[in-house]
Parts: C-alpha cells; structure tokens; sequence
C-alpha cells in the first residue's frame, strides 16, 4: 500500500473516526460467538487462547481491506462485486447471504431468548420484544443514531472483563498459553479451533466494514484514522473473546463441566464463581445478541439493494427506499417467528447457516483481494506487495480450515 495524504492524529480525530471498524468487529461477538469461545475454554482451559492473536491480526488484514476499499471508491462491497464479476455472481452471492445471514439472525434471537430465560423471562414475551425494539432501531431514520446507541450497547461487553476477573484464575499460566501454540491430538480440539477462527470472520462483516465507511462519507483523507480504527476494534473484539475463555477456563474446565452454548456456561458459573458472575454473563449474552441482531439485517438489505441497484440507507423513508426496509423487516419477522414456533430445529438452522458462511467467505474474500489489488479501482492506494501476501495467506488459511471443519462434521465431530 501507498502512503496517503497526511494527516493530524489528534485525539479528537482518532475519536471521530471511531465507529465502523468496532462496530462490525464487535458485532461478530454474538451468540455463536459467545457459546465458541466458553465451549473452549470450559473444554480446554487456557489451550486456544494462543489463537486470539491470530485471530486479530486475520481480522485486521479482513477489516482494513473492507474499509480502504469503501474510503477509496464511495462505494460498498456488493456494487464493487457487481461491477468487476457481473450481475450473475453478484446476484449469487446476494442469494446466498441473504440466506446465512436471516440463519444467523434466527440465531441472534435465540440467544436472546436463552439469556433472558435466565433472569425469568419465558420467549414468547422477550422476543417479540425485542424485535420491535429491533426493528424500531433500524427505521429510526438516522445512520449516526444507530451507530451511536449500537456502540452504547457494546460497552456491556465490559461484564465478560469483569467476569473474568471474579473467576480469579493464574494470570501468569493465562500469559504464557496467551503467548505458547498449544495443540491437543483430538478432533474434537481441531473442531474448537476452527470455529473460534471461523466465528471472528464472517462474511457480512465485509460488507458492514466497507459501508459503515461510505454511510460516514468517509474518503481517502481517512484512510490512516479508518485504519487504526479497525485495528482497534479487532483487538478489542478478540480481547472479549480472550477474557470469555480465561473466565470458563479458570471456573468450568477445572470442575469438568462442558457447555454446548452461552446459557449453559452462565448457568454453570453460578454454583462455583456465584450468582453474579452468572448475571454479567447472561447480560453480556443478551447485550451481544441484541447488537448482531440490530445489525445484521441492515448489512444483508443494504448489500442487496446495492447489488441490484437500488436505493438503499437508513436515512431513507419507504417511499424512498421500500425494497430496503421491506427486506429488513422481512428478516427481523420471519427470524423472531421461527424462534418462538414450537417444534422448529433451530440448531439444524444454524448449521445450514455454517456450511454456507463456510463457502460463502473463502469467495468473498477472493473478490476482496481481486478489488483491492486492482489499479484501475484503488488507484495508488491497492494492496501492495506485502499487503497482498496477508490477504492471500488469509484466504488460503481460512480456506484449509474451512474445508477441515465440513471434514470433521463428516465424521460428527
């Protein structure tokens, strides 16, 4: 990459920018995520925290990338894909996120219901709720509001810090996994590590990066700050997941007990770490849910309507933009509904969701790196030499173990 235009990074500058890259980071913290990380660290204690700092700097590669490309070309993901392959794959690729993310979704609110459960309150009532509220934030009209109150509600990721220090685990045995590669000769190990990497980057995570970036009219003068912006969010983002292992690694996997997903593991601290460390969690689960499901409806209406060309933004009204928000709202209905139907198999809804990221992201990720290394499109700022080498190497990686974990699901692991 090419040197860009100085500028002053003035704390007041560094704090303007911030938003895009902490928010989609953030967001990729959600019940998935949440139940991944407790299921390692309750399964092997400190083993997988030597993978957070390759998850962070994978994420870093992603997220730059996204973001550069928006800041160059005012322009989001699904339009570049659109305009350098062609209608046909950009309306594949639209097909098949629109399908992942609304599983994903149905996931959102599943975890929401789960984590409310825990303080008494039955689905039928906490998720209709939500949704509403949900769905009343994404037509509250102003992109910067949203972004704003999204960015409040990630502050009570701060409750899995805290947890994790109530659990009182050995902070130097947590240095030293943190810092030594660790592998255990198990799939079921290979299985944890491949979701931990797999739940940090998921494909419409590209698409919030880059247009969280074009709806702040973000240009190239903001290259630098977007960057540190990103970074910082990455870091911040797989910090929780890094406090979230310590806590069920220092509490859970001690006592033998394992987890299939977030509600357990907050109902598990309670009897050994008490009541409260059980309340952070179940906040934190709620809190993290919430913010996915706030986001990830936009981010798939936005990426179709770019894709097929029409107008899209939560600062248009459904006169302006009824495609848009008609999708929004479609997502948000059908995936609360399907939560609180009975009889519905939400976990086979959430693997579908799995093996199509799964193919989905290797692809994406193709398109970034073809975007981003081209002249004609990023002019002076595509990837350079070295940039490109991490790009690639991100894709290949992410690609090997993509193709391990529908292995190991082969085998039912």
């Amino acid at each position: 990459m090419q040197p860009e235009t100085k500028q002053k990074l003035t704390v007041a500058a560094v704090l303007g920018a911030m938003g895009p890259g902490l928010l989609a980071a953030l967001s990729g913290n959600d019940a998935g995520g949440i139940a991944t990380y407790s299921s390692a660290g309750a399964s092997y204690g400190y083993g997988t925290l030597w993978m957070l700092p390759v998850m962070a700097l994978l994420l870093i590669v992603v997220q730059e990338t996204a973001a550069r490309c928006g800041c160059v070309t005012g322009k989001g993901f699904a339009s570049l894909i659109r305009e350098k392959f062609g209608v046909r794959k950009s309306a594949l690729a639209m097909g098949a996120l629109l399908i992942a993310n609304t599983a994903v979704t149905i996931s959102e609110f599943a975890g929401i219901a789960s984590g409310l459960a825990l303080f008494g309150v039955p689905k039928t009532v906490s998720v209709p709720l939500v949704a509403l509220l949900v769905w009343m934030l994404t037509m509250s009209g102003s992109f910067r509001r949203i972004e704003k109150i999204l960015l409040l509600v990630s502050c009570v990721f701060v409750t899995y810090i805290v947890a994790a220090f109530l659990a009182g685990p050995n902070w130097g045995e947590v240095a030293l996994a943190t810092v030594t590669p660790h592998l255990v000769n198990e799939p079921q190990y290979v299985s944890l590590l491949v979701a931990t990497i797999g739940t940090t980057i998921a494909p419409w995570m590209i698409f919030l990066a880059q247009n969280n970036v074009v709806d702040k009219n973000i240009d190239e003068d903001g290259i630098v700050l977007q960057r540190i912006d990103t970074a910082t969010g990455s870091i911040i983002a797989c910090a929780i997941a890094w406090f979230i292992i310590v806590t069920t690694g220092a509490v859970l996997h001690p006592a033998g007990i394992e987890v299939a997903d977030a509600a357990d593991a907050a109902l598990a601290l309670e009897p050994i770490a008490g009541e409260f460390s059980t309340i952070l969690f179940a906040s934190g689960l709620v809190a993290a849910s919430f913010l996915a499901a706030c986001v990830l409806p936009g981010v798939t209406s936005s990426a179709i309507c770019e894709a097929f060309g029409w107008e899209r933004g939560a600062d248009r009204s459904w006169d302006e933009a009824p495609v848009y928000r008609g999708i929004i709202t479609a997502v948000i209905a059908a995936s609360a509904l399907l939560v609180i139907m009975p009889g519905v198999d939400l976990f086979q809804i959430m693997m579908s969701a799995q093996v199509i990221n799964g193919v989905l992201l290797p692809v994406l990720l193709v398109f970034l790196v073809f975007i981003a290394q081209d002249k004609h499109i990023m002019g002076k700022y595509r990837n350079g030499r070295a940039w490109n080498v991490l790009t690639w190497g991100t894709i290949i990686l992410i690609t090997v173990l993509t193709a391990v974990m529908f292995g190991l699901q082969a085998l039912g692991y």
